[in-house]
Order: C-alpha cells, then structure tokens, then sequence
C-alpha cells in the first residue's frame, strides 16, 4: 500500500494545500512532488509505461500551476476536488480505452517477464485498472454533489477522497492475491 502512497503523494498534497478554493500552493506542491517523483523512478530505471500517473499528475498540475498564478481568482473555484479527481478517472479509463491500462507498466516491474504477454496478465491489469477507474469516477459524482450541497463539510470530502483512495487500493491487492491462488492452483 506504501507505493500507492507515494505514486498519489502529489494528489494528497494538492487535497491538503488547497483549501478555500485557493490551489496555488497545493497545485505547486503537487507539480513539484510529481517531477520529484518522476526523476526518482526514472533514475531508477522505471519505464514511462510504469509511470502513467506520475506523468498524467505532472501534467495536470503543472497545467493548474500556472493557471492558479495568472488567473485570480482561482479558476476551479469549489470544484477543485472533483476536477482533480475528474482528471484521475480520465486518465484511467482513456488508459482503458487505448489498451493501455496504467496498471500494466507498474505489473511488469513486479511479475517475472514470461508472464507478460500471457492473455490473464492483460485482463488481470485491465480490471485492476477498472476499480481505480470506478472509484475515481464515484469520487467526482460525490464529490460534485458536497460540493454543491455542502460545500464546507470537511469530513465528508476527506472521507469520499480517503475512501476513493483506499477501497480501489484494497481491490488491487486482494485481486492480486486471487488470481495467484487461481494459477497456482491450476499448476
């Protein structure tokens, strides 16, 4: 669960700076962390297929970076949560629609490379990447909804991204351990 901390530390440092309304700090924190985080892995060797939401966060918040210091006020207003967790979802169903599930490069650094073209590794990445999908998806809808209706319950809204966080991240571990007992009790 370690690493799935570290791949969303820019998301987490975003949700804890930008209160209010006001990103500029959370969204250069967020920036700064994912270009850290980047460099860190790819020093290490990773591939860029195993750094798709590293890079998909760079992107986003490099791009709010500089729209939170020349646009006043801030221009996501209330919605900064939900656009941020928009963003996410998009980033992994379109990794969905082009085949490319973001899972599937960060698999390849942890299943031994016969196992890589084997049809099960695909569909096993491809649903592992549909949870995180889902759960980023049913982030926005609530999301959008308490920030609508209840805009300064604080609790609710950590509570909707904790969960948001946490549920796909158990999914991801538990499928894991089910598709291992499942070839291993076919061997």
């Amino acid at each position: 669960m370690i690493g799935y901390v570290k791949t969303f530390a820019p998301w987490i440092a975003f949700a804890v700076l930008s209160t209010s309304g006001e990103y500029r700090w959370g969204a250069l924190a967020g920036f700064a962390l994912a270009l850290l985080l980047l460099a860190m892995d790819r020093r290490k060797g990773k591939q860029w297929d195993a750094l798709i939401i590293e890079s998909s966060s760079a992107v986003f918040f490099g791009a709010l970076a500089v729209a939170s210091l020349t646009i006043s006020p801030a221009p996501l207003g209330d919605y900064g949560p939900s656009v941020a967790a928009a963003w996410l979802a998009l980033t992994a169903w379109g990794s969905l629609a082009i085949r490319r599930p973001f899972t599937l490069g960060i698999a390849r650094t942890m299943v031994p490379e016969q196992f890589h073209s084997h049809p099960m590794f695909y569909r096993t990445n491809a649903i592992i990447t549909a949870a995180w999908a889902v759960g980023f998806t049913v982030e926005v809808g609530l999301l959008l909804l308490l920030e609508a209706v209840a805009p300064h319950a604080t609790a609710a809204l950590v509570a909707v991204k904790i969960g948001a966080f946490v549920l796909p991240a158990l999914f991801t571990i538990r499928y894991r351990q089910i598709v291992r007992a499942r070839q291993e009790a076919t061997r």
